[in-house]
């Protein structure tokens, strides 16, 4: 059976979303609201930004995650002196064969870490742009398609820790989330070192639950999650409050409206439904549109923060009430 073949129901979704949790949190402690964002955004589809200081476990939720899916994985270290053709991969000269052949850059494969994407210039953060809207890569004027799927897990420091470029506003559009870890908790931080002493070696592996061809099969499945039209006008109201907000200077664009669907039909498989509910939209309203935020140069003086104009956003906008009829939640069919 080819993958496009393949088809499973929400329900199934949901109960290998958890599996695939709890196999990545055997190996990252206590970050289970911030993989659930990470996952949602892979089996939306999209690529995902874990922004946060270095040392809180970005590189490590990439990996174990890439491990849980079963997908081809490759890391890229992102320095002020890497060029955009060590991204995409460039034509050589074959002396043997006397002619250029293209050797493919690490961006061909399943799931790319791009670790540290604002520790290297603009031109070559651009250059993962077209693979990421794309799923393709031009390079001396021939197009490549990627192989499906294709996901970019890219981690990235703060903008005020020293050595970094602030990622562009049109690169930024291009994650469908953007996802913080934070410290652990004491207990978490020491549970960390016991499971370290513990497997008696650095390296954490992880067996894989499904594999690529599972994944889009799970992906496909979203597409079945029935969205109303009163959620979906609530989604493009919270996503066009945020341009008309006194402290923004570019609101979210419609991209953010449609990550913000795609999202919340994540949100409500891992809730055991297949439909949305408000509370789906708005548990990913911080994470889908802050991101896509751009506040008046007198608001980072207040240290007014894109989140906090989301969390005012969600208060301020009206929250539809959901006339959806249960089906496999409630463990009968659907109207």
């Amino acid at each position: 059976m080819n993958d496009v073949d393949r088809s499973i129901a929400p329900a199934e979704v949901g109960h290998l979303a958890r599996t695939v949790l709890d196999a990545v949190g055997t190996v990252v402690v206590g970050k289970r609201d911030a993989l659930e964002l990470v996952l949602a955004g892979i089996l939306a589809g999209g690529h995902v930004l874990l922004e946060d200081l270095p040392g809180l476990g970005k590189t490590l939720t990439a990996r174990s995650f890439a491990q849980a899916l079963g997908l081809d994985f490759r890391r890229l270290q992102f320095t002020p002196d890497l060029l955009p053709a060590d991204v995409t991969g460039s034509f050589l000269y074959d002396q043997r064969n006397g002619d250029f052949t293209f050797r493919a850059g690490p961006v061909f494969t399943n799931l790319l870490l791009a670790d540290e994407i604002n520790r290297t210039p603009p031109k070559t953060q651009s250059a993962l742009l077209e693979a990421m809207q794309e799923k393709q890569v031009s390079v001396e004027g021939v197009t490549y398609k990627l192989d499906e799927p294709f996901h970019v897990l890219a981690t990235a420091n703060p903008i005020e820790y020293e050595g970094t470029y602030p990622l562009p506003e049109a690169q930024l559009d291009r994650f469908l989330l953007r996802v913080s870890f934070g410290y652990p908790q004491h207990e978490e931080e020491w549970e960390v070192l016991r499971r370290r002493m513990s497997r008696r070696r650095e390296e954490a592996d992880i067996k894989p639950v499904v594999d690529a061809a599972t994944l889009r099969a799970m992906q496909a499945a979203l597409e079945d999650v029935v969205v109303e039209d009163s959620i979906g006008r609530y989604i493009v109201s919270l996503t066009a409050a945020t341009r008309e907000h006194p402290s923004v200077l570019v609101g979210a664009s419609p991209r953010g409206s449609l990550a913000l669907l795609l999202l919340a039909r994540v949100r409500a498989v891992f809730g055991g439904r297949d439909y949305v509910v408000p509370e789906d939209v708005k548990s990913v309203a911080a994470p889908a549109l802050a991101h896509r935020i751009t506040l008046r140069p007198e608001m980072w003086l207040r240290r007014v923060d894109p989140a906090f104009v989301v969390g005012e956003v969600l208060e301020a906008t009206p929250a539809p009430a959901s006339g959806a009829l249960p089906s496999y939640a409630a463990g009968g069919p659907r109207h």
